[in-house]
């Protein structure tokens, strides 16, 4: 295993590691004074586990220790096998959830302080020179008690460590990536959401807007439609017609969705446009937010 030269910065990072038992998807979302740590922490596959590599990070965990996790290997054990064989291991910090929900976290003894995990059922949470342990325990509470998505739940536990003092540095990057099978653009890979901010004074703020921009143009869900009736057509028309889509402020139902289906083939909505009497809440909210000249505000 390669040793980090210490000319490299550490990835100063708190980061939280799990699986949905709900849905078997497996992610990790990361917040560090560093940049682009999305590019170093977090490594996953479907149904296999999820790897998050810091301080100073040994990028090796991430492809070896999957490999070692498909083959069956516990997440505890995992850890023991790729420490025991790296040299660096003293200033390393890991997290890893498997395929089960099993998840370990280790510290070495020389990462800088604060450091140190918590593992809880079915996630880890791990940081490194943070403010103190209420760090880890903060995002281990929130992700425990938080309902809803998946990633609402990794987001929720970033912002609750953050709002305990997270990185004693500061701030710049945050990443989530989740995995699921055939979950990728097309079904072509396992990459749920993967997304990256890089350099930014408020980086989980920005992340959680990310998110709900995901969900906008790649999760559809029939829990958001609601009938076409009449009045909503009117409330549509004239959103369509303040935004320049309609000529009229009242136009027939067939000219109004004309212009609904143009505007959403604008904003690269088109999977959310129907023709079967329905319309999608999604499409509305950023219908209404456009006209308002404002960011939509959806939950991811």
């Amino acid at each position: 295993m390669i040793h980090a030269p210490q000319c490299w910065p550490p990835v100063s990072t708190f980061s939280i590691v799990a699986r949905d038992s709900e849905t078997g998807d497996l992610g990790i979302a990361v917040q560090s004074k560093f940049l682009a740590v999305g590019a170093v922490v977090p490594w996953a596959r479907a149904g296999v586990g999820a790897v998050a590599t810091q301080a100073w990070a040994n990028v090796t965990y991430g492809p070896r220790g999957l490999e070692l996790l498909a083959a069956g290997y516990s997440a505890e054990e995992v850890v023991a096998l790729l420490t025991g064989e790296d040299p660096g291991r003293a200033e390393r910090q890991l997290g890893i959830v498997d395929s089960q929900g099993q998840a370990a976290t280790f510290s070495g003894e020389q990462c800088i302080p604060w450091a140190g995990g918590i593992v809880g059922d079915g996630f880890c949470c791990q940081g490194n020179i943070l403010v103190g342990p209420e760090v880890v325990n903060a995002m281990a509470d929130a992700y425990r008690s938080t309902t809803g998505t998946f990633a609402l739940r990794l987001l929720t536990a970033l912002e609750a460590g953050q709002a305990a003092g997270g990185d004693s540095r500061g701030q710049q990057s945050a990443a989530i990536l989740i995995v699921r099978e055939g979950g990728g653009y097309g079904g072509g890979n396992d990459r749920y959401i993967d997304l990256r901010v890089d350099d930014h004074p408020t980086p989980i703020a920005e992340l959680r807007r990310l998110v709900m921009l995901h969900r906008v143009y790649f999760q559809l869900d029939e829990a958001d439609l609601v009938p076409l009736d009449p009045p909503l057509v009117r409330w549509i028309g004239k959103q369509l017609h303040q935004l320049g889509y309609l000529a009229e402020t009242e136009a027939d139902a067939q000219t109004t969705l004309g212009a609904l289906e143009r505007f959403a083939s604008v904003e690269n909505l088109e999977a959310r446009f129907r023709t079967d009497g329905q319309v999608d809440t999604v499409l509305l909210e950023f219908l209404e937010a456009r006209s308002q000249d404002r960011a939509p505000e959806l939950s991811p």
